[in-house]
């Protein structure tokens, strides 16, 4: 447990699941009242049956409470903090999310499936008392604000740049929702019109298909980058061709954010996920120039950093679902 968050644990009530479900991996921990523990992760499931995520889940609760010595039975609730977008089927979240769900582009977009939603939380709730999903952008901007970068903080955001971009908003001391739980997927605005930024929504030339993690290697491959940190590599050595491809993701990234900013009047936005943290020094720069001094009315005095929970974002965004 990291010192700094044992406050968070002092009269902790029973047994908690933390799940972090993402386009790339799941991860799940469970937490008591001397911390989080039994850290799980595997790939995230996308073979087989159309529940077959919401069963990896359950077994790796499982699996969880083994490595930390609790019993599955003493579970009392399960935070689960997911990629989106969200369907609702009789009252329980199903994923209609572009990195999991083949059935939503079709073959052109690689994923060994046809499934148009991914069942999550019904054999959850089947096998728990209390059970809270929520969209991962939306849990890690609660966690933020609670524990991270964004404490204080009303008019704010959270963004994810990983495998998909995520993004969670809070406007006036509220947090937005939405009607199905969806609100905060910027990653989906269009932005180009490019042919080759194919979406996993089936979407061409949106934000994700343009610079997540995945679409990286769609993109690149044919130049030598064959994923996220090779490309940004090569960049940061000097290679020139690199180094532009670069300077192009951080404008469409830095417009995006610069959108939300002046659309919402934003006082900070905090940034994590795999592509952006293990290049934050080389990236967070690049980012801002394209916020920075445009439209000082509503961009003075913004603030655009790192995640305050840095790595750790994704086990604290499932744990602030059922803290």
């Amino acid at each position: 447990m990291d010192p700094g968050f044992s406050i968070l644990f002092a009269g902790f009530d029973g047994v908690k699941a933390c799940v972090d479900v993402g386009g790339t991996k799941v991860a799940v921990s469970v937490a008591d009242k001397s911390g989080l523990h039994g850290r799980v992760f595997e790939p995230t499931a996308k073979e087989g049956s159309s529940d077959a995520l919401g069963q990896q889940v359950l077994r790796m609760i499982a699996a969880s409470c083994a490595a930390a010595g609790l019993a599955v039975a003493d579970v009392t609730s399960v935070g689960v903090s997911s990629c989106g977008p969200f369907l609702i089927r009789d009252g329980c979240v199903e994923l209609a999310a572009p990195n999991i769900c083949g059935g939503l582009a079709g073959p052109a977009r690689g994923l060994p499936n046809s499934w148009m939603s991914a069942i999550l939380e019904a054999p959850l709730r089947a096998a728990f008392p209390h059970v809270r999903v929520a969209n991962d952008g939306i849990a890690a901007l609660e966690a933020e604000r609670r524990w991270g970068a964004l404490q204080g903080l009303d008019h704010c955001a959270y963004v994810t740049w990983s495998t998909g971009i995520g993004v969670g908003l809070c406007v006036d001391g509220h947090v937005l929702r939405g009607k199905n739980g969806n609100a905060g997927h910027a990653g989906h605005m269009f932005v180009s019109d490019n042919t080759d930024a194919l979406c996993g929504c089936g979407n061409i030339g949106d934000v994700e298909g343009l610079i997540a993690g995945n679409a990286i290697p769609r993109r690149f491959a044919e130049q030598g980058h064959t994923d996220a940190a090779a490309l940004l590599g090569a960049a940061r050595s000097g290679e020139p061709a690199a180094a532009l491809l670069v300077d192009d993701l951080c404008r469409v990234m830095g417009r995006t954010l610069y959108n939300l900013v002046v659309t919402l009047d934003l006082q900070r936005i905090s940034m994590g996920g795999s592509v952006f943290w293990h290049h934050r020094d080389f990236l967070l720069p690049k980012v801002r120039s394209h916020i920075d001094g445009k439209l000082a009315a509503l961009t003075h005095g913004f603030d655009l950093c790192a995640a305050g929970l840095g790595e750790k974002v994704g086990d604290y965004a499932a744990l602030a679902l059922v803290r």
